[in-house]
């Protein structure tokens, strides 16, 4: 049965779950119909963070023209450049079993690509989630709909697995953040260039 969570809340992954270890990550959104003409184009992301909260480098910072980090454990699945379709818009494969130990906390992010010049935010997106399934199985573990909560941001967290001892845990964060892209990079310590 999926555990459905709202905003801060947090879970644990592995203890509750004996053997997991690789896990898909499914984000998904719809976007509204008054979306000014311009297509949308989401983007997730995915930042591993040490015991600072913050990312060291380019191999911290997964996404799509960075498909992999950490030592092959965060895997990026491809980019959906319209969202199309029911279910998963983009996926991000993790394998707790190879996160160096040096990572603490891996972030999972949405921005809206070129939200400048598609005068576009986060108030024009409706039903994003992100769920969490056991790799091994296809069963969903649990999931967090975030809700209509933003109206002017142009990036979102939209969770935190973190390590807890020897363990893995959930938190629902749904954060937003003016600035796309560039303000995620900066409040994750890399250089938005």
């Amino acid at each position: 049965m999926t555990i459905s969570l709202s905003k801060g809340q947090r879970i644990d992954l592995t203890k509750t779950n004996p053997g997991l270890t690789k896990v898909v990550v499914g984000l998904g959104w719809d976007t509204n119909k008054y979306s000014g003409g311009q297509d949308f184009d989401l983007d997730a992301s995915a930042f591993l963070l040490y015991e600072d909260g913050k990312a060291k480098g380019a191999d911290d910072f997964v996404f799509y023209n960075n498909p992999s980090g950490g030592s092959g454990s965060v895997i990026h699945a491809g980019d959906n450049r319209t969202g199309e379709g029911d279910g998963d818009d983009e996926k991000i494969d993790l394998d707790f079993s190879k996160v160096p130990a040096n990572i603490q906390r891996i972030g999972i992010t949405v921005t809206i690509y070129d939200y400048e010049t598609r005068a576009q935010n986060f108030g024009q997106v409706s039903n994003a989630f992100v769920r969490v399934v056991d790799a091994s199985s296809d069963r969903e573990i649990l999931r967090y709909d975030l809700g209509e909560d933003f109206s002017t941001e142009t990036a979102v967290v939209f969770c935190e697995f973190y390590r807890h001892g020897a363990d893995w845990k959930f938190q629902a964060v749904g954060s937003g953040f003016a600035g796309g892209l560039s303000a995620l990079c900066r409040n994750y310590g890399l250089d938005a260039q």
